[in-house]
């Protein structure tokens, strides 16, 4: 096996030519048996680098999710692309996970996805020993960790893939890790030397918005405006909250439904069931609702109330734009959410409590924040990034900064002095001259920084600091009683003279939306077009009882909007088109395209390629080229150019119709002395003027095309 197998089976069932970044390096450790641990961004395409290995590789993967929407999904998105695929999970009866266990002993399938509780149930290692597993997939790996924001202690169990199948590579994804939870991921599985791959966690095509939780109502309703007929998530942090949302914007005539842990499990799976299926266009969810959910049409999610971290904030914004395409993150700040949050958090007695609190500090400091959004958020999880994104808030309204070098360098050499053991607290207590016990106990107070910062006051050296934080100057090592430590960032500015611009804190400021210009006509068109194209979608999603991002997602309908493919080839070279996907709907949208631009045609908007199209949709009536020539006003000549180009194209054109065997034969011998490119005229006066014009240029085509093997 190599990657080249890899390469081809992308094409084939996934209908892309070539690996996104990181991909192709990962599927190509994995089918040499290496352990690999994968961090990528939620939309970065995580369960290619297994899928692709398990459709080349001999035997079974075995993949375990944690939840049973996911799989499901999935399995429903594999099976369309023609890949044998399958799950075993609590919601199958005895007779379903017989059949199913009984493929898989068959060698009938290439997937299959498990829940952790299934795979740790009595007799599933036996059984698993009976078949030939290739790889094990462990998915939400963060999930393993105590450091990770959604720690679950069956997962901890999973160190028994290794001791039970130590020659089988295992291969941990996870979109939200920080570097503890990283490392942990490794420990807790017993990887051997595992290779760590870790994506750009970079989403730039989500745009993100803060805004301050005043009239939050008012400006989600001008938000779906602007996002007529979109779908997307509202979260909410309590239950009533979803509940009273989704039943106002009902009323107000948006096609909304809710969705929480209180409700019974059947109305949870139609509320998400619907919306996978474009049946309703929001859901208004507690944070219940959507770990599970690979729809990739999402354009916009909306937290209504502040999220718990900023893993948690990431994962959920990640749930827009998976496909790529542009998408709006817009998040409702108030410090009420805050003190809700951290009653919340502190009303039971856990030894996480701390960490959690210190977390939810992270997530008020983002939603605080006077730098570029997306720099806050790659740096949490250690990624840097030297330049401001411009899609967000903060960016296309830049604050005013000064040049806060001196107070960085204070806190900086403050962090050193007290060897990177202080936490913000007692940093501040030291820049600040405090006489406090733990300052004198510590010695701190003999240190050169002692007091160095009596100008300014503690809340805003606090924010001096979180912005430091932010800004990549500054880490906080949460095992290590939160202390402050310092990055190869800080040491230029402690050791090169780098500047550090700072801002004040001020309060959020409402973007004004841009003044929307008026489009060109094209892209008038090409969003009418994939408007169609959408409709298409949903009538065979519906036809073939899957959810619509199945047959096709909106970058693949956007790109067929663009393109405008009528023929076989061309609609295979849109990326998510694959030999399957085209077998089953290829044709449907091909026609759909060609209707379109007749359609446009007629009503006098030229688009190209356009003309012969509308020859062919006449032809494909029974009208001859004569009488598609009156219908057109065009000449018949013309008609008859439009028929050949057509067959050359792949069209069904039957030229022999319109020309003999015998007319073709001595045609084709003059255009072998001329050449195949050769003018309709001097061809014609060749053979002395005993040919038609129309005749020659058909018979130019099927020479085309019978010497050039097609």
């Amino acid at each position: 096996m190599d990657i080249r197998e890899a390469r081809e089976a992308l094409k084939l069932y996934f209908g892309y030519d070539q690996f996104r970044p990181m991909q192709e390096q990962i599927i190509t450790n994995v089918l040499k048996q290496q352990d690999v641990v994968v961090l990528m961004p939620t939309g970065g395409g995580k369960s290619i680098c297994y899928q692709v290995p398990a459709v080349v590789m001999p035997g079974v993967c075995v993949v375990v999710s944690p939840l049973i929407a996911l799989m499901k999904d999935q399995v429903e998105a594999l099976l369309v692309n023609g890949i044998p695929a399958a799950y075993l999970n609590s919601s199958q009866n005895a007779s379903d996970q017989y059949e199913i266990e009984s493929k898989c002993l068959k060698g009938q399938l290439k997937l299959l996805y498990v829940s952790p509780e299934k795979l740790l149930s009595a007799g599933f290692f036996s059984f698993l020993k009976r078949l030939k597993v290739s790889l094990f997939a462990v998915d939400e790996a963060h999930c393993i960790s105590a450091w990770g924001h959604d720690f679950r202690p069956e997962y901890t169990q999973l160190r028994a893939l290794k001791q039970q199948f130590p020659q089988v590579p295992v291969i941990a994804l996870t979109a939200t890790a920080d570097r503890l939870t990283k490392k942990d991921i490794q420990e807790q599985l017993h990887l051997q030397q595992p290779e760590v791959f870790i994506a750009s966690f970079d989403r730039p095509n989500i745009n993100l918005s803060v805004r301050p939780g005043r009239d939050r109502y008012k400006r989600i309703l001008e938000f779906l405006d602007r996002h007529q007929g979109q779908p997307g998530i509202i979260y909410c942090l309590s239950r009533n909250s979803t509940e009273s949302l989704a039943g106002k914007l009902k009323k107000e005539g948006y096609n909304a439904t809710y969705y929480h842990a209180g409700m019974s499990a059947n109305q949870r799976a139609k509320a998400q069931e619907d919306f996978l299926r474009d049946n309703v266009q929001l859901v208004c969810a507690t944070i219940a609702f959507g770990m599970g959910i690979d729809k990739s049409n999402v354009r916009w999610v909306i937290h209504y109330n502040l999220p718990k971290n900023i893993e948690s904030y990431y994962q959920e914004i990640g749930r827009a734009g998976r496909d790529g395409a542009k998408s709006d993150a817009l998040l409702f700040y108030s410090y009420s959410d805050v003190m809700n949050l951290r009653s919340m958090l502190t009303e039971g007695e856990s030894k996480q409590t701390e960490l959690q609190l210190v977390k939810l500090e992270r997530m008020q400091q983002f939603a605080e924040a006077a730098i570029c959004r997306r720099r806050i958020l790659l740096q949490y999880f250690g990624e840097s990034q030297s330049k401001n994104c411009g899609n967000c808030d903060i960016c296309r309204n830049p604050p005013t900064t000064f040049d806060g070098t001196l107070i960085a360098q204070k806190a900086l050499s403050a962090i050193a002095r007290t060897q990177e053991k202080a936490n913000m607290g007692l940093l501040i207590d030291v820049l600040r001259g405090s006489r406090s016990s733990q300052v004198l106990q510590s010695g701190f107070d003999r240190i050169k920084t002692y007091g160095a910062g009596r100008d300014v006051n503690s809340m805003d050296w606090q924010r001096y600091l979180h912005q430091m934080i932010n800004a990549g100057l500054v880490e906080m090592a949460y095992d290590q009683n939160y202390s402050l430590k310092l990055t190869e960032q800080s040491k230029k500015v402690l050791f090169e003279n780098r500047k550090v611009e700072l801002v004040k804190f001020e309060e959020v400021k409402q973007v004004e939306a841009p003044l929307v210009k008026a489009r060109p006509k094209k892209e008038l068109i090409k969003d009418a077009l994939f408007e169609r194209l959408r409709g298409l979608r949903k009538r065979l999603a519906d036809e073939y009882n899957v959810p619509p991002y199945v047959v096709f997602t909106d970058t693949t309908l956007m790109e067929m909007a663009a393109e405008k493919p009528t023929n076989r080839l061309s609609m295979l070279a849109i990326g998510g088109v694959g030999a399957q996907k085209f077998e089953r709907y290829g044709e449907n949208f091909i026609n759909e395209i060609i209707r379109f631009m007749t359609e446009e045609q007629d009503k006098g908007n030229k688009i190209k390629g356009a003309t012969h199209l509308v020859t062919f949709e006449a032809y494909q009536q029974g009208l001859s080229p004569e009488q598609i020539a009156v219908q057109r006003q065009l000449n018949p000549v013309t008609v008859y150019s439009h028929l050949a180009t057509l067959y050359e194209q792949g069209y069904s054109i039957k030229v022999s119709d319109f020309l003999t065997k015998a007319e073709y034969r001595a045609i084709s011998e003059a255009i072998e002395v001329l050449g195949p490119d050769a003018k309709l005229k001097e061809l014609y006066e060749h053979l002395s003027e005993g040919y038609e014009y129309f005749k020659i240029r058909l018979s130019q085509a099927v020479y085309k095309k019978q010497t050039s093997g097609v």
